[in-house]
């Protein structure tokens, strides 16, 4: 009796213990429970604030909407106020608490969330309820666009027709925001190829690249580029290549040296980069994935690796709706670059934005702009010994007419269309080749750089010889397409014969014509970074030898007719973002593209008063 007594005693207190235990694991566990639940509604709250805020920032690519819903954010008075529940699961409130901007083109907030479980579904944190606080910072910034990574980038859809792989050799990368393809030939593509599945054109796009084109091997690359094998009439065209890939120059493959180059070679082998996991190299990317490929002539049908089946997804234009911001940027800019990567001092240190011509009345220079900007049209012509002079960012409020030499840095920003109604030749040329990478980049540096940028279109060739065919026809619908912005608005399709306040056609220059025909003349070269918020395009290389493009090309819509073969577009890797810098060798003042990163979450605690 004594043993039967001891062993119930023992298997009732280890019954006790248990029950404790297992009451404590149960207490335990729906704690965490609830927490997660709480970490959740605390991440719906934050989502929704970040959310409000970034679809106006996204359409309006300014802080015209951003600054007046976050103004005066405080602990006590938070701002973007959101409060919302989650059937079955419980409620949040957020809203911003802080706000501040370290410069014009970032906003830093904190988005303070706090997610409860609502037991009595009042809509209210009573004292008895769980509950969790979170602090998240986000930055919203206009920063350098993605899309100036490119050589050929088009929002709707991307075309190549009718070239053969020695017609057409495009050396740099190329996307669009829709569908790429190329037909009637094969062109050669020695960079990546881009396309995007695309809701908001219609109709819709699917984000297909239609086939391979041509692309030299590295070896065959780096051959064309140093013996000059570009095609009849382009001597003056290999030293604009991007140099190809040498693991003795640019680093081998995973080490510091090579991930600050590899964005700015051409290496034609594509892969995933195991040490930075990003894309390196000639790639075939579109809604069905990720792929490198081969295909060395028009001949064979090549040959694609899937890397990954991620689709891609959209880059974001920037808009040129908002003159006034780039009159804005135009008049209170200031060169701040004090010296030059090889210590040699800048002579422009501290001046603002200017566009000068020569005057041959007075034999001199003058100064075209007022504090950066230009109202009315500007006529600029440049020749070999007095080429256009520009620094900084310049505005003219409706067009420019531009063709000739040019010498120095800047921007000319368009409020109607910018008008190539000649070619346009750099002065001083920069050159891609050569065995050391940073050699390139102190004398590059110096270099000229001109980009032209279009509220409306960049027109190209002398306009009053457009006809319906070439090249209005691919400037009308239904070849340029409608869209949806991001807050559902309709977008009509560009069309050339349409009017605007000026009374002149959309293609047309308020320049009157005869001075366009006295202006006019063969486009044969364009060294320039293009934008355009429609259409890029018209007639080039009209009185034969072919053209060569030297820069990139930005558009909505492209419509390039090209009457002369063979042509080259060799990308000018001097505006592209640098990898370990995030800033290009020259920063010529690009558009902007809007951009939020989440860059940190506090978790202030979670409190239950309850068991």
């Amino acid at each position: 009796m004594i043993t039967s007594f001891l062993i119930l005693a023992i298997l009732a207190v280890a019954g006790v213990e248990y029950v404790d235990s297992a009451t404590v694991n149960i207490r335990t566990s729906n704690r965490r429970l609830l927490e997660i639940q709480t970490i959740n509604l605390c991440d719906a709250g934050v989502q929704e604030v970040l959310r409000s805020l970034w679809i106006p920032f996204k359409a309006s690519q300014d802080y015209s909407t951003f600054d007046p819903s976050t103004t005066g954010a405080s602990t006590a008075n938070p701002a973007a106020a959101v409060q919302d529940t989650i059937p079955g699961v419980g409620a949040f409130a957020a809203g911003v608490i802080s706000v501040s901007a370290s410069d014009t083109y970032t906003r830093t907030i904190v988005v303070r969330s706090v997610g409860w479980i609502d037991s009595n579904n009042n809509g209210v944190l009573d004292s008895n309820e769980p509950f969790k606080v979170v602090d998240v910072t986000s930055t919203y910034s206009l920063q350098r666009s993605k899309v100036f990574d490119y050589t050929y980038f088009v929002n709707n859809y991307g075309w190549m027709d009718g070239f053969g792989q020695n017609d057409l050799i495009i050396n740099g990368d190329m996307r669009a925001n829709g569908d790429f393809n190329f037909s009637n030939g094969s062109p050669t593509v020695n960079g990546s190829v881009y396309a995007t599945r695309n809701e908001k054109l219609v109709p819709l796009d699917q984000g297909l690249v239609n086939t391979p084109p041509v692309k030299l091997s590295t070896s065959d690359y780096s051959n064309a580029e140093k013996t000059g094998n570009s095609g009849p009439g382009h001597a003056d065209n290999e030293d604009r290549w991007r140099p190809a890939y040498s693991s003795a120059n640019d680093g081998a493959y995973g080490t510091t040296t090579y991930e600050a180059n590899k964005d700015l070679v051409f290496d034609s082998g594509g892969r995933i980069d195991t040490t930075s996991n990003t894309l390196a190299g000639a790639i075939l990317g579109d809604a069905s994935g990720i792929k490198s490929w081969d295909r060395t002539s028009s001949s064979s049908s090549g040959s694609t690796t899937v890397l990954d089946t991620t689709p891609t997804t959209e880059v974001v234009m920037p808009d040129l709706s908002d003159l006034t911001y780039y009159q804005n940027l135009s008049t209170n800019y200031t060169d701040t670059k004090q010296t030059y990567l090889d210590g040699t001092s800048n002579p422009n240190y501290g001046q603002g934005a200017w566009v000068q011509t020569w005057n041959s009345a007075t034999s001199s220079y003058q100064t075209v702009s007022t504090n950066g900007n230009v109202s009315g049209s500007a006529i600029l012509i440049g020749t070999t010994s007095h080429p256009i002079k520009i620094h900084g960012p310049v505005t003219v409020s409706q067009d420019v007419v531009i063709t000739g030499n040019v010498s120095g840095q800047g921007t000319l920003y368009a409020g109607r269309n910018v008008h190539i109604v000649g070619s346009i030749k750099y002065t001083t040329k920069p050159s891609f080749q050569g065995s050391d990478p940073s050699a390139m980049d102190d004398a590059n540096e110096k270099a000229d750089l001109l980009a032209l940028a279009a509220r409306g279109s960049v027109i190209m060739g002398n306009p009053t010889t457009f006809t319906s065919s070439y090249p209005l026809q691919y400037m009308t619908p239904p070849f340029t397409l409608g869209r949806y912005d991001d807050n559902g608005n309709w977008i009509p399709p560009y069309n050339a014969y349409s009017t605007d306040s000026t009374g002149r056609m959309l293609y047309q220059s308020v320049i009157p014509d005869s001075l366009m025909n006295m202006l006019a003349s063969n486009v044969t070269q364009m060294d320039a970074v293009l934008y355009t918020n429609f259409v890029g395009g018209g007639n080039i290389g009209t009185g034969g030898g072919g053209v060569t493009f030297n820069g990139s090309i930005i558009s909505k819509n492209e419509a390039m007719v090209v009457w002369s073969l063979p042509m080259r577009e060799n990308y000018d890797t001097r505006i592209r973002e640098r990898t370990l810098t995030s800033k290009p060798l020259i920063d010529v003042s690009l558009p902007r593209s809007p951009s939020v990163l989440l860059s940190t979450w506090q978790d202030r605690g979670f409190q239950w008063q309850g068991n």
